[in-house]
């Protein structure tokens, strides 16, 4: 089992106006095999959390850990945090024109790895997964998320997540613009890969539809930059009756 700790993490980023904190001294354990959500209003940190977590060089961590099985995250460089096992599908995948899809699987399989898969093996690793994402397979050769829809990038993050294996998988708002249909598929994949035992999943989200695929052990509520309030999958249920209003002023 492996475990992605976090502890009192304040995180800030620079504005015109100065530093803005973003996170005020957030506290979260996950383990593999677990899967946990965290929910809260637009602005609350839930992305920022993240990114930090990736290393995405905006954000600035003031004080606080982030540890992977003991090692410290916060020293590792962005490869480095990818190939001890920490995985980011992120809220707006990006275009990469000029590379296919084909080349950038292989080469980030080879990097993670340390070594090129078997290509007969890889290739047909590539074509069960993406057959099981209903990615049509003209897709291989094309530039990675160059002129895709939004639900075809959702889809190609999760096509990476089961190709790479991570040992944490950060999900950030991956329901965002999907369909009823695309977001049963996108769930389908983190719940083979969940299966397999060796991941622990960060689910990001607003709403709770996601949790009606993603089943979560545990549930946070994020606002203004903290953890306001935390359970089991019944506080979901509870915050789609009520949503976030009872939240407003905490931690202000």
């Amino acid at each position: 089992m492996s475990t992605l700790e976090i502890k009192d993490l304040h995180v800030s980023i620079e504005t015109e106006q100065g530093s803005k904190q973003i996170l005020k001294g957030v506290t979260l354990t996950i383990n593999t095999g677990e899967t946990h959500a965290i929910m809260g209003p637009n602005g609350s940190g839930k992305s920022t959390l993240a990114a930090t977590i990736a290393g995405h060089p905006r954000y600035t961590v003031d004080s606080g850990s982030i540890t992977l099985d003991g090692e410290d995250v916060l020293e590792m460089s962005v490869d480095e945090r990818a190939r001890a096992g920490l995985f980011l599908a992120m809220q707006y995948p990006v275009e990469v024109p000029g590379v296919t899809m084909t080349n950038f699987l292989r080469t980030a399989k080879t990097a993670l790895d340390g070594e090129a898969p078997s290509l007969r093996t890889w290739t047909k690793d590539v074509k069960a997964a993406m057959s099981d994402l209903r990615i049509d397979a003209d897709f291989a050769s094309r530039n990675v998320n160059e002129g895709f829809s939004g639900g075809e990038k959702k889809r190609v993050e999760i096509l990476q997540l089961e190709l790479f294996h991570p040992k944490f998988a950060i999900l950030d708002e991956t329901d965002s613009g999907l369909d009823v249909d695309a977001l049963k598929i996108v769930s389908e994949g983190v719940n083979r890969e969940h299966a397999k035992g060796g991941m622990g999943t960060l689910l990001i989200t607003h709403y709770t539809r996601i949790l009606r695929y993603i089943k979560p052990d545990y549930v946070h509520v994020f606002v203004d930059g903290r953890i306001a309030e935390q359970g089991g999958p019944e506080l979901a249920d509870r915050l789609e009756e009520e949503g976030y209003d009872r939240f407003v002023g905490v931690g202000a």
